[in-house]
C-alpha cells in the first residue's frame, strides 16, 4: 500500500491534477472565512458593474481633500467621457474638412489623446464642412463646447437641501485638483470580477458556486459509482441469470441516453423540488450504467482466478469472497471510475443549468446557474465577460485536474502504461 501511494504521489500528471483541483477546493473553504456573507446578496443597483474599486461618491465628497498637480489629468477626464459616437463625429469632421492634411489622414483613431490633441488644433466652427448639414455642424459644435468646458472648468458647487427652509445651500466646492485618499473614505468596495446581472458580487459568488458544483459532483459520483461497482460485481462474478437480469437493464439505460434520460426526470421533479441535492441525485441514478459495464468486464476477468477458486473452495461466503479476493484487485480501477463520474456530474449539471433545468435558483449559486443567468441577460453580447468567462475557466480547470489525475492514476495501475 506504501509503496503503490508513493508511486501515485511520484507520477507528475497525477500531481499537476492534484494541485489544480486542491487550489481550488482550499479557496472555496478560506475565501467564505475572509469575505463572508451570502453570496446571492444584491449589493448592486442595476447590472453588470465592472470590476474594480467603488468609492462612495457621497463620504468622498465629505472626506478631507488634498491637491496634486497632474499633467495629464485634463487629458484623461476628456477621454474618460468620450464615447464612440463621440470619436466618430470628430474623426468624420476632421476628415471632411482638411481632407489633404496627412496628420489627419494618417492618425490613429484608437488613440484618444492624439484625436484630442488634433481636434482642439483644428477645430473650428465657422469652418463649414463640404457635404455636412447644418444639423450635423450643430452636434460637432456642442460636442466641441462641452470638451472646452471640461477642459476649462475648474471647480464643481456642492448644494445640499436645508433641512428646515427645504432651500438648497452651497456648503462646498470641488476642485479638479482636488484628491481624496480611499483608504479615508467612509465607505470603499472592491469588486475583483464585479457583479452579475442581479448586482451581486460575482466573486463571491463564482466561490460559493464551486463548492455547490463541487458537492454536487462528489454526490453524483458516489451514487453512481456504488450503483455501478454493486451490479457490476454481482454480474461479473455471480453470473448467469443475474448477469442477464443486470446487462438487460444496462442496455436499456445505455440505449436511452443519460443526458435525456436526467432532462425528463428534472423536468418530472419540478423546479420548487430540484435543490442541489436532488440534481445531484437525478444525475448519479442516471449515469451508472458504463461503470457497471467496465466493472462488469474487470470481475469476469478475475472470477476463475486460483486465490478465487481456493476462497470457493474454502466455503467462503460471497460477499467475503467479493471483499477479500476480488474488490482488492479492481480498486485502483473504481477510484479512477469516481473520478471520471465526479468531473461528468458537474459538467452534467451545468449542462442542466444552462437548459433551466439545474437547481432552484433562490437556494445557491452552481456554476451552471451562473452561465445560465449570464446568458438569459445577454453578457455575452454587451461586453460583460467576468460574468461567464472565469465560470468557463473554472469548469475548465476542474474537469482538466481530475482527468489529469485519472490519466496519472492509469499510468500508475496499467502494466502496459507504465514507462
Amino acid at each position: 500500500m506504501k509503496n503503490t501511494l508513493n508511486q501515485v504521489f511520484h507520477s507528475s500528471k497525477f500531481m499537476a491534477g492534484f494541485i489544480i483541483f486542491m487550489v481550488i477546493l482550499l479557496t472555496t473553504i478560506i475565501y467564505p472565512i475572509i469575505n463572508p456573507g451570502d453570496p446571492l446578496e444584491q449589493i448592486g443597483v442595476g447590472t453588470f458593474a465592472k470590476p474594480g474599486t467603488y468609492v462612495s461618491l457621497y463620504d468622498a465628497a465629505k472626506t478631507e481633500a488634498r491637491q496634486f498637480n497632474l499633467s495629464e489629468a485634463d487629458e484623461k477626464r476628456l477621454a474618460q467621457v468620450l464615447d464612440d459616437e463621440d470619436k466618430v463625429i470628430m474623426i468624420n469632421w476632421l476628415l471632411a474638412a482638411y481632407p489633404d492634411d496627412t496628420s489627419i489622414t494618417e492618425m490613429d483613431a484608437s488613440d484618444t489623446d492624439a484625436l484630442l490633441n488634433i481636434w482642439f488644433s483644428k477645430y473650428d466652427q465657422s469652418i463649414k464642412p463640404s457635404g455636412w448639414t447644418k444639423s450635423e455642424r450643430n452636434k460637432a459644435m456642442r460636442l466641441n463646447n462641452k470638451l472646452v468646458a471640461l477642459k476649462t472648468s475648474g471647480t464643481l458647487t456642492l448644494m445640499q437641501a436645508n433641512a428646515e427652509t427645504g432651500e438648497s445651500e452651497e456648503i462646498g466646492e470641488i476642485s479638479t485638483k482636488d484628491y481624496v485618499r480611499t483608504g479615508d473614505v467612509a465607505n470603499v468596495i472592491t469588486l475583483p470580477l464585479g457583479t452579475d446581472n442581479f448586482g451581486r458580487d460575482t466573486l463571491k459568488e463564482l466561490v460559493s458556486a464551486i463548492g455547490v458544483s463541487l458537492r454536487i459532483g462528489l454526490i453524483a459520483g458516489c451514487v453512481a459509482t456504488f450503483i455501478g461497482l454493486l451490479l457490476g460485481l454481482l454480474a461479473g462474478y455471480v453470473g448467469g441469470l443475474c448477469d442477464d437480469i443486470i446487462m438487460f437493464l444496462t442496455n436499456c439505460f445505455t440505449v436511452i441516453p443519460s443526458f435525456v434520460l436526467l432532462i425528463l426526470i428534472s423536468y418530472c421533479i419540478g423546479q420548487e423540488n430540484r435543490g442541489a441535492n436532488v440534481v445531484a441525485l437525478v444525475i448519479g441514478l442516471t449515469s451508472w450504467t458504463w461503470t457497471t459495464r467496465s466493472v462488469r468486464s474487470q470481475v469476469i476477468s478475475l472470477r476463475n482466478r486460483d486465490h478465487v477458486n481456493l476462497s470457493k473452495l474454502s466455503g467462503h461466503s460471497l460477499m467475503r469472497i467479493i471483499l477479500t479476493d476480488i474488490l482488492p484487485y479492481i480498486a485502483s480501477y473504481v477510484v479512477m471510475a469516481f473520478i471520471l463520474q465526479i468531473s461528468s456530474a458537474i459538467l452534467a449539471e451545468a449542462q442542466l443549468s444552462l437548459l433551466g433545468l439545474g437547481p432552484k435558483t433562490t437556494e445557491v449559486p452552481t456554476l451552471g446557474l451562473m452561465m445560465n443567468w449570464a446568458m438569459l441577460y445577454n453578457a455575452h453580447i454587451n461586453g460583460s465577460w467576468w460574468a461567464y468567462f472565469p465560470v468557463i475557466l473554472i469548469i475548465a480547470f476542474i474537469s482538466f485536474s481530475l482527468n489529469l489525475m485519472n490519466t496519472g492514476l492509469d499510468h500508475v495501475f496499467n502494466p502496459t502504461l507504465r514507462d
